[in-house]
């Protein structure tokens, strides 16, 4: 059992866009935009920063599962709200403070935080569930960091996580074309962690969250700790010239081709700055 003496559970917080529920000394954090498949539209890149500091210093949980309602995880950007800030670039100034506070913030948990990844994780959504401990995928889940595909650079995490979880070469192969990945593919290459049955899914997560409940509590989070201490550095050192490189990009006209591009469901056509 866990060698730290359980706290009080503090109140859980309300959101628009993600739900908490508590069970026992697990904390689970829910994406709740099912109707467009958990897109991070600005509410949701609002709130996930204030979602994810609760977690941090939530007494009353020793493991977090973050996952999707629905049938996603998350859909990466919400595609009229990526055209808002791309019509108005300095929209985006703001969601790259945000996105630099997602990521800061996931990294300082110092508890376990597992990824039920129920659905398709794209984009900042493959970001979230790769900056998890541990990724437990269902067939049929997709992953993939597509942000080239729409004229954007890879700056909100990507090219700090990508690497850290597959070797550089794999990286830039995926980072550069924004290949999508079947959850399976991602397991057998160390992406994820493992790739289950959908129906086996909870089954699996709930296992493996309980073998953290049951473990020494404190050594586990002195662990995590130390093995987040060069994902930090990482972090540190890419993240503010990975948002400014995001942000010369969403003024981009290949941007905006890539935009019309997935609007009329054809190949864009790059090359025009």
């Amino acid at each position: 059992m866990s060698d730290t003496a359980p706290s009080a559970a503090q109140p859980l917080p309300t959101f628009k866009t993600i739900e908490f529920a508590r069970e026992g000394r697990l904390l689970r954090l829910t994406l709740n935009r099912p109707e467009a498949m958990n897109a991070i539209n600005l509410e949701l890149h609002d709130e996930l920063p204030d979602a994810l500091w609760f977690a941090q210093g939530d007494t009353g949980s020793d493991v977090v599962v973050i996952t999707g309602a629905g049938r996603g995880f998350s859909a990466g950007g919400d595609l009229e709200h990526i055209a808002r800030n791309a019509a108005n670039p300095v929209l985006f100034d703001h969601e790259a403070r945000q996105a630099k506070r997602i990521i800061s913030t996931l990294l300082d948990i110092d508890k376990p935080v597992i990824c039920r990844l129920n659905g398709h994780a794209v984009g900042l959504g493959a970001t979230i569930a790769l900056m998890c401990d541990i990724v437990i995928g269902a067939e049929g889940a997709k992953i993939g960091d597509p942000h080239v595909g729409l004229g954007l650079v890879a700056g909100d995490g990507g090219a700090v996580i990508w690497a850290q979880r597959i070797g550089l070469a794999r990286a830039k192969e995926y980072l550069f074309t924004g290949e999508i990945l079947t959850a399976q593919k991602a397991a057998e290459i160390g992406l994820i962690n493992y790739c289950v049955p959908k129906e086996e899914l909870d089954a699996a997560v709930d296992a493996f969250c309980a073998k953290l409940l049951n473990g020494a509590m404190g050594a586990i989070r002195a662990t995590k700790i130390l093995t987040n201490l060069e994902l930090k550095r990482l972090a540190a050192a890419v993240m503010d010239a990975g948002i400014a490189y995001e942000s010369v990009s969403v003024r981009s006209a290949d941007h905006l081709e890539g935009i019309a591009a997935l609007r009329e469901k054809r190949a864009p056509k790059f090359g025009q700055g």
